[in-house]
């Protein structure tokens, strides 16, 4: 037996002006709130770091850690040898989305050879 979709247009309207406001208003309070103020240079400093830290936390989650036992695994080889491969590139470049695009294509190649 199928579920039949029983919302009205009315329903699906106040759905997307729910959604527009879940997703508008965290990115509009930060910045209304800090347009008018000073940043203090020692928070600036301070966010300098935050993407470093969550894309070592996703990458080091993903290459080294199994999702399903949740226990370090040391069998990755090649998307480990890729993580070498873009710490290289990201420090000499600076850019994420070299580093990134970088990363995709040698995990590609080297699953295929490894």
């Amino acid at each position: 037996m199928s579920t039949v979709n029983t919302w009205t247009s009315t329903q699906h309207f106040w759905l997307i002006i729910l959604g527009f406001c879940v997703a508008f208003v965290p990115r509009f309070l930060p910045l209304m709130l800090f347009t008018k103020r000073e940043i203090p240079e020692w928070f600036n400093e301070w966010m300098k770091f935050v993407p470093v830290s969550l894309f070592t936390a996703l990458v080091v989650k993903d290459v080294f850690i199994d999702s399903e036992s949740y226990q370090l695994i040391l069998t990755k080889v090649p998307e480990m040898l890729a993580a070498v491969i873009v710490i290289f590139i990201a420090y000499r470049t600076r850019s994420m989305a070299i580093s990134v695009i970088t990363g995709l294509i040698a995990v590609f190649f080297l699953s295929m050879v490894i």
